[in-house]
């Protein structure tokens, strides 16, 4: 072999193993870039309150009232947020009702609209063009559908607990109506509805900004008070249930 033949198979050695390097290289560079993506994908189940598996503004509907809720426009949010506590002075504070409200403000408008239709001439302007308003039969409709299939669902809810085996929910659905008794009894029906409004438009805002701390507290929290239950179970609940199977045997 003479010095030129082995001088270009030294080249061509250089050029392919340059290619077997630039190759791994770009290899182990594209595994180092998927590796992120990869251990995104493959975080683990972080616990969510509720059991949840999506965000909460799609667990809202992800519509108009989602976006009132959690404030995606604070113009609109505030301006309702504005107007119930607005409503809620006016009756409560203020010792304002509800029929003389609404009869005060027809009467401003009946009277605003008719002396503007026949003071039209004389300004030149044309009387305001007040569309008819209607409501749609399909609207209401879907409004009592909707209305009645959830009174049936809470009613059959209810049922399955009354004569139901599950003592957990049974018991889960007497402290909640009993601490929804206590805390009617007070506050009236306006202001009970308007803390409601309140802590919709807060809580869930606040829930959304600090949900990993909450969830993560929250899991801690359930699984106290699992432990609870089941101690309650073993020296309550166990005894009830074999009390009633010997009087059963008795018989």
């Amino acid at each position: 072999m003479t010095g030129h033949e082995y001088m270009s198979m030294e080249k061509v050695a250089g050029k392919i193993a340059g290619g077997f390097s630039s190759s791994s290289s770009s290899s182990s560079s594209g595994s180092d870039d998927d590796t992120p993506s990869h251990s995104k994908s493959l975080k683990p189940n972080v616990y969510r309150l509720f059991g949840r598996e999506k965000p909460l503004h799609q667990v809202l509907g992800a519509g108009k009232p989602a976006d009132v809720l959690l404030w995606r426009n604070k113009k609109i949010s505030g301006s309702v947020f504005g107007c119930a506590t607005a409503l809620w002075v006016v009756f409560e504070l203020l010792d304002y009702h509800l029929i003389t409200l609404i009869c005060h403000i027809l009467i401003l408008t009946l009277i605003t609209l008719f002396l503007w239709s026949h003071v039209s001439n004389f300004i030149d302007k044309p009387p305001p063009n007040i569309p008819d308003a209607v409501f749609p039969d399909k609207c209401v409709l879907e409004v009592a559908s909707i209305v009645r299939y959830k009174m049936n669902q809470a009613l059959g809810h209810l049922r399955h607990i009354a004569f139901g085996s599950d003592v957990k929910s049974f018991l889960a659905v007497v402290c909640g109506l009993w601490i929804l008794s206590v805390i009617g009894s007070c506050f009236n029906f306006l202001t009970l509805v308007y803390i409601v409004f309140v802590l919709l438009h807060t809580v869930l805002v606040m829930y959304e900004k600090y949900e990993d701390k909450v969830d993560s507290f929250s899991e801690k929290a359930i699984i106290e008070l699992k432990k609870q239950y089941v101690e309650f179970d073993k020296k309550v609940l166990s005894k009830i249930h074999k009390g009633k199977l010997k009087e059963k045997k008795k018989d």
